[in-house]
């Protein structure tokens, strides 16, 4: 279920990320060549991105397929970033929530999505719910699993983690909840992207000399330097450089 892809790199518009790779996430919202579950990816889509000198990004989401919105066209051809984060959703359950569970979320200068599902949701949840202020629950974004996820990672990071420690101690904890869980979350502040490979597929295509670097549940070209990172990964990643660290099983 789902696919996402940040991108860190000179400015340039959505659509050169987004739509025009031969297999970009535009495409993966109805063919998809590595999905593993689900196979169209039709119930929402977003983008957030950052605009020069502004650490706060935007965001353009919706509840029906990237494909059937006119204005998404006309933004990606116009609109230039150095940073995005964008995703297209596969529910895993029937939900009125609309354009509030469409990644990515957002609060202060940071973005994040979750690509898979935690297991027996949301009984599953409600130990790792009473460690929540009881006023980031009652302000979740949407009610399905990705938006309890978001609100875990948000406070850890409220709490001073950096991007990678607050993925790790999150993944380790609903791991340990919510066994068989399917955990790729991504998650960035525009100068600094941070994934997990947990149960799906992580991707990254470095490339240090154009200073770019991207992130992604699959790869949205042929280029031979894609990298796929191994299952249980936690991978953190600049413009310029890219870090995988083994992620352990919960004891």
């Amino acid at each position: 279920m789902c696919r996402h892809v940040a991108y860190l790199g000179p400015g340039v518009p959505w659509q050169d990320v987004l739509v025009t790779p031969r297999h970009g996430l535009y495409r993966q919202s109805w063919a998809p060549r590595r999905q593993r579950y689900g196979t169209v990816n039709a119930d929402g889509f977003g983008v957030g991105w950052y605009a020069d000198g502004d650490p706060v990004p935007a965001r353009y989401r919706r509840a029906g397929p990237v494909w059937a919105d006119q204005s998404f066209a006309d933004l990606a051809r116009v609109v230039r970033t150095r940073a995005l984060l964008a995703a297209v959703r596969d529910a895993t359950e029937a939900g009125a929530d609309g354009e509030a569970a469409a990644a990515p979320f957002a609060a202060g200068p940071w973005l994040f999505s979750h690509n898979g599902a935690l297991t027996g949701w949301p009984a599953s949840a409600a130990p790792l719910a009473a460690g929540l202020p009881p006023e980031d629950l009652l302000t979740l974004q949407a009610r399905c699993d990705s938006a309890f996820v978001w609100a875990l990672v948000l406070h850890a990071l409220r709490r001073g983690d950096a991007l990678g420690d607050a993925l790790s101690a999150v993944v380790e904890q609903l791991a340990a909840a919510a066994p068989g869980s399917r955990l790729n979350l991504l998650l960035t502040d525009g100068g600094t992207v941070a994934a997990t490979a947990w149960g799906d597929t992580l991707w990254y295509l470095a490339d240090p000399a154009a200073r770019r670097t991207v992130v992604a549940s699959e790869p949205y070209d042929d280029d031979p330097r894609w990298t796929e990172a191994p299952d249980r990964t936690l991978l953190t990643a600049t413009r310029t450089d890219v870090l995988l660290t083994p992620l352990k099983e919960p004891a």
